[in-house]
Parts: structure tokens; C-alpha cells; sequence
């Protein structure tokens, strides 16, 4: 089995997040519905940030965005974390969600200690 290209995979993410959003926002809830807001944000800036890592004018530049993408990334296991916690979303749902940031953020991890490294 080939593996996902990290940009697929955080794409792939994003538009999860984005069905998660709709469903937070449906809710009727202003509470989930602005936690819905702020995990909207970070939770596709991830796999926009390594679109703009890709097209990096240097190798600084392609280390920043990735880097980033992991700030992001980390913000938005954060606010997974919290509609669990609160019980704005069934915990068991969110599980799959927050199993796959959690090895987005490994990736990146070790993306970006690589990179600095070169």
C-alpha cells in the first residue's frame, strides 16, 4: 500500500473539517457553533499552509509554512479536545478526527526537524 502524500492527506482533513463545521453549525448551538468557527480556521489552514510550503521561494521559506502547518495542526487537536470535553460533539465520533491529526502533527513533526536539519 503506497502511503498518502502529506498534502492529500491534510486535504483530505480539511474537507472533513469542513463537514464537521456544517454539522457543529446546524447544531443551533452559538457555543458550538463558534468553537465550529475557530476549528474551521485552523483545521484547514494546515493543508493551505503546505500548499504554500510546496511553492516555497527558499528552503527557510518551505520550513516557516510547514511549520506553521504544525501550529495549526496542534491548535486544532485543541479544539477537538474541547468539543469532546463539553460534549458539543459525541466524543466516539470526534475519535477518528483527533487519531488522524495526531499523526498529521507526527508527520509534521518530523518534516520539519528534518528539514532544519539539511
Amino acid at each position: 500500500m503506497t502511503p498518502v502524500p502529506i498534502q492529500q492527506r491534510t486535504f483530505e482533513f480539511a474537507c472533513r473539517i469542513v463537514k464537521l463545521h456544517e454539522h457543529l453549525c446546524n447544531k443551533g448551538s452559538a457555543t458550538a457553533s463558534r468553537l465550529g468557527d475557530q476549528l474551521l480556521d485552523s483545521g484547514t489552514s494546515i493543508s493551505a499552509n503546505l500548499e504554500e510550503a510546496d511553492a516555497g521561494q527558499s528552503r527557510p521559506d518551505f520550513i516557516s509554512k510547514c511549520n506553521i502547518a504544525l501550529k495549526e495542526a496542534r491548535e486544532t487537536k485543541f479544539w477537538l479536545r474541547l468539543l469532546a470535553e463539553t460534549n458539543q460533539v459525541k466524543p466516539e465520533l470526534l475519535a477518528p478526527l483527533t487519531k488522524e491529526i495526531s499523526e498529521i502533527i507526527a508527520i509534521l513533526t518530523t518534516i520539519v526537524r528534518k528539514s532544519r536539519k539539511e
